[in-house]
């Protein structure tokens, strides 16, 4: 190979090497002033179940605070002493509710995600047998977050 041939070579490889150290500077750069966002950041409070009439299946709240700069979407959720957990939201149509499940729920970034016995809630099926004050282990899963553990209060309906 001659001297010109090797030349256009070497001009040809620098584009692309241009190229990446420009986007990996400012990639860089970007991170460094904070620009990139934190990732979601995940917290559970105020977790509560309702005391179940027996058996009967029941329902539990909670109210999840995201302090990243990004979205999150709670996608599942697990009562490993119940005989399962889905979430779901109570809807009302001519005056009579009922339930439907919901494949996931977003908890915006730098806020809260709000559950009630009149909107989204965790529906507890075949829970084991509850008293006031007792705790049910919830594992919420989060498509950012990961795996969140928590204990739910069982508490009177009305509270």
């Amino acid at each position: 190979m001659n001297s010109s041939a090797l030349a256009a070579a070497g001009r040809a490889a620098l584009a692309p090497l241009f190229a990446f150290v420009v986007t990996l500077g400012g990639l860089t750069a970007w991170t460094a002033t904070g620009a990139a966002g934190r990732p979601p950041a995940v917290t559970v409070e105020d977790a509560r179940v309702l005391l179940p009439f027996g058996r009967d299946d029941t329902a539990a709240f909670f109210r999840v605070r995201n302090a990243g700069d990004v979205d999150d979407e709670l996608v599942g959720v697990d009562a490993p002493t119940a005989g399962g957990a889905m979430l779901s939201r109570t809807v009302v149509r001519k005056g009579a509710g009922s339930m439907r499940t919901v494949r996931s729920a977003t908890v915006p970034a730098g806020g809260t995600l709000e559950m009630s016995p009149h909107g989204l809630d965790v529906m507890v099926s075949a829970p084991p047998r509850l008293n006031l004050g007792d705790r049910l282990p919830l594992v919420l899963r989060f498509r950012g977050a990961g795996t969140v553990r928590v204990e739910a209060e069982v508490v009177r309906p009305g509270n």
